[in-house]
C-alpha cells in the first residue's frame, strides 16, 4: 500500500507539474511577433480558446479552459482586439483578455500641431466644431480601432484636466479660457523657449491693453496655410513660423486672423498649444519691451523702441 500511495503521489505531482508547465510556460520560447487577436462580443470561453489554438497562440485549448475555470473568470472575458504572441503563456494571454488589456497604438501629438495635422497623423477625420486649441498635445495610447469621436473625447478630456488648476487664476484676471488658449497658440508658433514665451506674452497683452495691433507673423502664416496662399516662409521641424518673412502685401490679407489688419485677438486659436505656452499666456512677464523678432534659427531678440526693432529686422531678415 505504501508503494501504491508513493506512486500515486508521484503521478499526481507529475500531472500537476505538467499542467502548470502548460499554463505558465509559453508555446514558443523564441521572441515571436505579436499579432492581433479578436474576441467578438458574445463569444464564450470555448470559442475563444478554440480560436487561440487555431491562431497558433496556445498549444492546447483544454489548458486555457482549465485555467479560466480555476480562476472562475468564465464571465469576465472581454471583447476587443488584443496584441498576443506565442511567446506569452496561457496565464498571461488569459490575463489580458480578462482585464480588457486591448491592443493600443502609441501616438505622440507634438505641441503646435493644428487639427488638420492631427487628422493627418491619425488618418482620421475628427468630428466637432471649434476643436482647434482644445486637443491637448501629448502622448496617447489609443485602441487600434479607435473612432474619431473617441479621439476627440480623450484629447479634450485631457485638455480639461490640464486646464483645471488654472481656472480660478484665469477668472481672477477677468479673462476666459478661450482667450488664454488663443494667446497660447500665438506664443506656441512665435517663440521657442518658456522664458521667451513669458516675455512675448507680456508684450502681446500690453499691446492689447493699449489698443495696438498684435502684428503676429504666425497668424499670417496660419492664413496662408489654411487658404493655400503661397509666400516666402521659413519653418522649423514643428512647422513654426520662426523668422518668417511676411511681405507688406501679405499684411493686408482680408482675414479676421490677420493681426496686422484687425485689432484684438484673432477669432480663434491657430494651433493646439502645449502647457508651457498656456502657462506663459496666464502668467505673462512684464518688461519694457514692445517689440520682438524671431530669427530663422529660433532665437528671439527683444526691442524697446520701433527704431531698435527696425535695425534688428534689417540685420536678420534682409
Amino acid at each position: 500500500m505504501k508503494k501504491f500511495f508513493l506512486i500515486l503521489i508521484i503521478l499526481i505531482f507529475l500531472s500537476v507539474s505538467f499542467i502548470l508547465d502548460e499554463i505558465y510556460l509559453p508555446k514558443s520560447f523564441k521572441l515571436e511577433k505579436e499579432k492581433l487577436f479578436l474576441v467578438k462580443p458574445g463569444q464564450n470561453l470555448f470559442q475563444i480558446s478554440e480560436n487561440l489554438e487555431k491562431e497558433g497562440l496556445i498549444k492546447n485549448k483544454f489548458f486555457f479552459d482549465l485555467y479560466i475555470f480555476i480562476k472562475g473568470a468564465q464571465r469576465k472575458l472581454q471583447a476587443g482586439e488584443y496584441f498576443l504572441s506565442p511567446s506569452e503563456s496561457i496565464a498571461r494571454i488569459a490575463g489580458k483578455i480578462i482585464s480588457g488589456d486591448i491592443a493600443k497604438v502609441v501616438v505622440t501629438i507634438p505641441e503646435g500641431f493644428t487639427v488638420k495635422q492631427i487628422e493627418e497623423k491619425l488618418n482620421l477625420k475628427l468630428p466637432g466644431e471649434n476643436l482647434e486649441g482644445f486637443l491637448f498635445p501629448d502622448t496617447y495610447y489609443l485602441p487600434v480601432d479607435v473612432t474619431p469621436e473617441k479621439v476627440v473625447e480623450i484629447m479634450t478630456t485631457n485638455f480639461d484636466k490640464k486646464m483645471a488648476p488654472f481656472k480660478e487664476e484665469i477668472e481672477g484676471q477677468g479673462k476666459t479660457i478661450f482667450e488664454i488658449v488663443i494667446m497660447a497658440s500665438l506664443l506656441e508658433k512665435e517663440v521657442k523657449t518658456f522664458e521667451d514665451k513669458e516675455l512675448v506674452s507680456g508684450i502681446l497683452w500690453k499691446r492689447l491693453e493699449n489698443g495696438m495691433p498684435l502684428q503676429v507673423d504666425a497668424t499670417i502664416t496660419y492664413i496662408k496655410k489654411t487658404t493655400n496662399l503661397e509666400g516666402p516662409r521659413s519653418f522649423s521641424e514643428k512647422g513654426e513660423a520662426y523668422g518668417s518673412r511676411i511681405s507688406i502685401e501679405e499684411t493686408k490679407i482680408n482675414s479676421l486672423f490677420n493681426t496686422y489688419k484687425y485689432l484684438g485677438l484673432p477669432p480663434g486659436p491657430i494651433c493646439n498649444p502645449g502647457i508651457d505656452s498656456i502657462k506663459a499666456a496666464i502668467y505673462p512677464k512684464n518688461s519694457d519691451y514692445w517689440y520682438y523678432l524671431s530669427t530663422p534659427e529660433g532665437k528671439t531678440i527683444f526691442s524697446k523702441t520701433l527704431e531698435e526693432h527696425n535695425i534688428v529686422k534689417e540685420k536678420y531678415l534682409r
